[in-house]
């Protein structure tokens, strides 16, 4: 088994090591079979779950005392499916099949005089009514892989604790008000490669969170914007019917709302507008395009990110014949996996985790640990990245030292 440090498969219950069963799954769609990737799974009434890969793969870890809980699958656009946990219990592998919702259009549900952009602003009123506005404390998993000219050169993964305060709209848009704490931290060698240089340095970790456009109110204040955005057809999530507001002007913004808490459940954000950013080595770099999504989840009553991942790619050019010497991409990922809501453990200074990159903040391989945690899963495409790093040594080797 080559690591349980990226994506997984169909879905089998069996038992494992201190007293987890482990769940695994995959995700399609009822009708074409085709796999439903980023489907969220998790336990109804607990705060607990995952998400599948690019596949619809997954495993999910769980306590053996929730055998006899429901399992809940659910993706928007589709009917939610929910199954006992010990009915799945299989010796052979079992799909997830999940049926496509009746698609509303905006014509028949919108009744009233709401427009758009007027959607949007109801929803970004309304944050503190739907997001925690109590301490809270999150559990989750982080990956960051870095390609150069269509190499994989690095991976990083880290197990790590979230703590924050509230959803109040902070006064810095760009400066992080969570606390993060690094359970673990393991690193391939590549991280020490000259050609790191090429990437940003800085704490990648930090820099994601900040993406996160409903926690720090990161949208356009500007009337214009408001009156660009157009409407969709309506979709469904949980049973529930949802708007989706887009904006296409300069960049593409897709907003899913819930129309009875008009809470944000989900945000895509593309951006293709080439930018210069900088020179090194006799070499300057051009922003070529940034993919981002957001992705909440609902528990007690309560909106909490589920996952946020951002791709973004940058070209370098020979300075003097503008000649395009290699492409850079940056992909990172954050799955929440446990959510504290009641009495969290504040995190303290002595603990957080620190502002610089964390390829400098690893931590001894505890290979244990990561046997049994909560990680996206791995797809038979991620078996190119492993080949990549593994030219030289082994991963799990990479890793112990």
């Amino acid at each position: 088994m080559k690591l349980n440090f990226i994506f997984c498969l169909a879905f089998v219950i069996q038992a494992t090591y201190a007293q987890q069963i482990t769940i695994t799954g995959k995700v399609v769609d009822l009708e074409t079979k085709e796999p439903l990737p980023y489907a969220s799974i998790g336990i109804i009434g607990k705060p607990i779950g995952l998400i599948s890969n690019e596949q619809g793969e997954f495993d999910f870890h769980i306590p053996s005392e929730m055998r006899n809980d429901i399992l809940v699958v659910s993706m928007l656009g589709y009917k939610t499916f929910e199954a006992p946990v010990w009915s799945l219990i299989s010796t052979s592998a079992v799909a997830i099949e999940l049926q496509a919702g009746t698609v509303m259009l905006k014509e028949v549900v919108i009744v009233d005089s709401l427009k758009a952009g007027e959607i949007l602003r109801l929803a970004l009123e309304r944050i503190e009514s739907n997001y925690p506005m109590e301490p809270f404390q999150l559990e989750g998993f982080y990956r960051d892989i870095k390609k150069l000219g269509g190499t994989y050169i690095s991976l990083l993964e880290a197990a790590v604790k979230i703590y924050d305060e509230n959803y109040y709209a902070p006064r810095n848009k760009f400066k992080l008000r969570e606390r993060v704490a690094l359970q673990e931290v393991r690193r391939s060698i590549g991280y020490s490669s000259k050609f790191t240089d090429f990437f940003d340095k800085d704490n990648l970790l930090e820099d994601l969170l900040l993406n996160n456009n409903v926690r720090y109110r990161q949208f356009p204040e500007e009337d214009i914007f408001f009156k660009s955005l157009k409407f969709e057809d309506d979709t469904q999530f949980n049973g529930r019917e949802v708007f989706v507001v887009t904006h296409t002007q300069d960049y593409l913004l897709r907003v899913f709302i819930d129309k009875e808490t008009y809470g944000i459940i989900h945000l895509e954000y593309v951006n293709d507008h080439q930018a210069e950013l900088e020179k090194k080595r006799g070499l300057e770099s051009r922003f070529v395009k940034v993919k981002r999504t957001i992705d909440f989840k609902l528990f007690e009553g309560k909106l909490f990110l589920n996952y946020i991942t951002v791709t973004s790619q940058v070209n370098w050019y020979e300075s003097e014949t503008g000649k395009l010497k290699f492409e850079a991409e940056l992909e990172r990922r954050l799955l929440i996996n446990n959510i504290h809501s009641k009495s969290p453990e504040r995190i303290s200074l002595a603990k957080k985790m620190k502002s610089y990159g964390l390829q400098y903040q690893d931590q001894p391989y505890n290979k244990k640990f990561w046997d049994n945690y909560n990680v996206i899963k791995e797809t038979p495409l991620d078996q190119k990245i492993v080949e990549d790093l593994e030219k030289e040594v082994p991963l799990e080797k990479q890793f112990k030292e």
